[in-house]
């Protein structure tokens, strides 16, 4: 075994750049706008922290020359104005119920979709019937019918929808799909994939609203869409059917005690999950102080009983170039990481992640490649700083800076969004129901719809 330099191996690249030149470029920001400045402007609808910090505060502060955030909406009106302050912006806040009467008074060029992954759907459609453009948050659907009409609206509206899928935009993605596209592999006949999450990281889902099925569709949807969009975009290729199982082995139900949350709970002392959320400024400010407008609790109990998501799970996909994906996620491991092997008909490339918290922190990467009758070439890497590994200010920067090159057709559409989501969607099914199940059978597309 010896280690290399990864140049030696990519290989190929008049290959690499002919693949490269044929994948798709989605792009509207600043096409239109309707300021007199020239300045695209946005709308918020959701304001808690993914909204307030990834797409809010970053997109205000790092991209003023062009863009301007003219609204925010949110269910709970605390939480908006919260936001509001903390994006230091003069734009007028709404209630949800006022989404319409935003549109007609402030007039965004795009809606930027980050509320509850349930209400994504409805979201999505009425800004696109309102005549805006929109970018939301992974998944874009949580059930084959939303899906459904996303796809028609896009399509008879003629506006555009944009999936925030930064996953595909951190180095470890980015260096498997060079890779792929490199021939070094030849043909990928099969992919495992296995998401480490611990118990920071993975209990933190079971406090949220994340929890519970009618509101994320379950981590098969609410995280594990990054990872089937990532194998999506690896292959260039749609899945074509869903077999999986899982179940909840360690949250919810499965303890003898148990409150509402966790502040004021006489169990803190023997709960190894208890989070004091009063020390955590941003939560107190955009969750604990605004409570008692909607009774969402950011702190609520691991062990609640009304807990019904998957804490453990195993997804196989077939896809129509013959590829195997066997996919994998456990959310209670003493550890973080994530384990992606590629098998190709000319080797076997391996990359374990070692996951850091916090998430600013760089991570460190290894990649292992085995061909046959040949020595493991390996080599090391790090993600970039920054959060989800430098992953959010690429995909900022590719959405709003829109002479930022594409070459590996990273920007994700709504047939992309809607692709992962039918994966996880699939995946609750046949568990549900323990039979396989056929993406074609769920939806048909739009003829002329391209998405």
């Amino acid at each position: 075994m010896k280690a290399t330099n990864r140049r030696d191996f990519l290989g190929n690249a008049a290959k690499l750049a002919v693949a490269a030149s044929v994948l798709p470029v989605y792009s509207f920001a600043n096409d239109k706008t309707s300021a007199p400045t020239g300045k695209t402007r946005l709308a918020l609808v959701g304001t808690g922290f993914r909204g307030t910090y990834t797409w809010g505060k970053p997109v205000v502060e790092g991209y003023k020359d062009l863009v301007e955030m003219v609204a925010l909406c949110d269910v709970n009106p605390k939480r908006a104005a919260v936001a509001k302050a903390i994006m230091g912006i003069s734009a007028k806040t709404y209630e949800a119920k006022d989404f319409d009467l935003m549109i007609s008074e402030t007039k965004p060029d795009i809606v930027i979709v980050t509320t509850t992954d349930c209400f994504h759907e409805k979201y999505i459609v009425r800004a696109l019937e309102l005549g805006c453009d929109v970018i939301v948050e992974k998944p874009i659907a949580i059930d084959a019918v939303q899906c459904k009409h996303i796809a028609d609206t896009e399509n008879r509206t003629g506006k555009m929808v944009l999936v925030g899928f930064n996953a595909r935009h951190e180095n470890l993605s980015i260096e498997i799909k060079k890779i792929i596209l490199s021939g070094e592999l030849g043909k990928i006949i099969s992919i495992d994939y296995q998401e480490c999450l611990n118990t920071l990281h993975g209990a933190d889902y079971f406090r949220r609203w994340h929890s519970k099925k009618k509101y994320s569709g379950s981590l098969l949807l609410h995280k594990a869409s990054h990872h089937f969009d990532m194998v999506n975009w690896f292959l260039d290729s749609d899945p074509v059917d869903v077999q999986a199982i899982g179940k909840l082995a360690f949250y919810g139900h499965n303890n003898n005690y148990r409150s509402r949350n966790c502040r004021n709970c006489s169990f803190a002392e023997k709960c190894k999950f208890y989070w004091d959320m009063t020390k955590d400024e941003v939560a107190m400010k955009l969750y604990g102080n605004c409570e008692n407008e909607d009774n969402y609790y950011r702190d609520g109990c691991v062990w609640d009983n009304e807990i019904d998501i998957y804490d453990t799970s195993s997804v196989q996909v077939n896809y129509d170039n013959g590829t195997e994906l066997t996919y994998s996620m456990n959310t209670f491991l003493p550890f973080e990481g994530q384990l992606i092997c590629l098998s190709g008909e000319f080797g076997r490339l391996e990359v374990r992640l070692n996951d850091q918290q916090p998430w600013a922190v760089p991570a460190e990467m290894e990649f292992r490649l085995t061909k046959d009758r040949e020595t493991t070439r390996v080599w090391t890497s790090k993600s970039e700083a920054g959060t989800h590994g430098g992953a959010d200010d690429r995909i900022r920067n590719m959405i709003f800076r829109k002479e930022t090159p594409d070459p590996l057709g990273a920007r994700a559409g709504s047939r992309a969004g809607i692709l992962s989501s039918l994966i996880g969607i699939a995946a609750r099914q046949s568990i549900e129901t323990g039979q396989k199940i056929k993406i074609a059978d769920m939806i048909n597309f739009p003829n002329s719809w391209k998405g």
